[in-house]
């Protein structure tokens, strides 16, 4: 096989003389990917650089009041939105059977009493054996046990506030029939609000319980002095943050729960 030799010249006409539709079917090369701009930082996140914090307010104090018993809805005095005081009655619900099956209880254990007695007394005279007079005194303690029962169930017929607040929602109406678990109203302490923040862990450095900021709450576009009350036994690994716990000095009836703003520190030099 003969090996043919071209001039250099032609070669590079060769290569110079690709049809025009070849270039322009030729892939072009990627651009560079342009650097992804960092995300924005969500509403809440800590915001270390300028010592602000996203807080919420919440009461010490949230509770559901339900049923106990199957029973009708007598009253409920306090209307939503309204104030009540520790002890005030909250529900009152019409118990006219259960009181009547407490005074049946009541009769049956006077009744099995006096078998006590008339069978001691028969036992003395060895007119009955020991054994008649050990089954009245069970039934009579079965018959106190059952009046125990009926007067505890009683008992729930009546629903106390357990601390000074105010009702949140109803959940049942007057004269409506609920049972057991049933919810009826959701009642929240009125007392000293707490506001509860996420802060970046290496600030423990200088957050000790006390430590002052303010607290400029959107809903009323004020600023109120506060303090840290307690911090979080444990940091989450993940984000390197910890709860702490504030209290707002002093009591303001405009302050409501599930109200929120911003806690504003002032960290030491160089410890941001």
């Amino acid at each position: 096989m003969s090996l043919t030799r071209y001039p250099a010249a032609g070669v590079l006409a060769a290569v110079l003389s690709v049809p025009a539709w070849a270039a322009q079917t030729a892939p072009a090369a990627p651009a560079p990917a342009a650097p992804r701009a960092a995300p924005a930082a969500l509403p809440g996140t800590p915001t270390p650089n300028d010592g602000r914090i996203r807080t919420q307010l919440m009461a010490r104090n949230a509770v559901t009041v339900s049923s106990e018993i199957a029973a009708k809805i007598a009253r409920l005095p306090v209307p939503e939105g309204g104030s009540f005081s520790r002890g005030q009655v909250l529900v009152e619900f019409e118990c006219s059977s259960y009181r009547a099956q407490v005074r049946k209880a009541e009769a049956t254990l006077e009744a099995a009493r006096q078998l006590v007695k008339v069978n001691s007394r028969l036992a003395e005279l060895n007119s009955i054996g020991k054994l008649e007079v050990d089954q009245a005194e069970a039934r009579a303690k079965e018959a106190a046990a059952e009046l125990s029962y009926m007067q505890t169930v009683v008992s729930k017929c009546v629903v106390s506030a357990p601390f000074n607040g105010r009702v949140a929602k109803r959940s049942a109406a007057a004269f409506q029939f609920v049972s057991p678990g049933n919810p009826i109203l959701d009642i929240v302490d009125v007392g000293q609000l707490e506001l509860r923040m996420i802060v970046p862990s290496k600030w423990l450095a200088w957050l000790k319980p006390g430590s002052k900021f303010t607290v400029q709450v959107d809903e009323l576009g004020r600023a109120f002095p506060a303090s840290v009350a307690r911090l979080g036994a444990q940091i989450d690994p993940v984000s390197q943050s910890v709860l702490a716990i504030g209290v707002i000095d002093g009591q303001d009836a405009a302050l409501l729960p599930g109200m929120s703003g911003w806690a504003g520190f002032n960290p030491p030099k160089g410890a941001q």
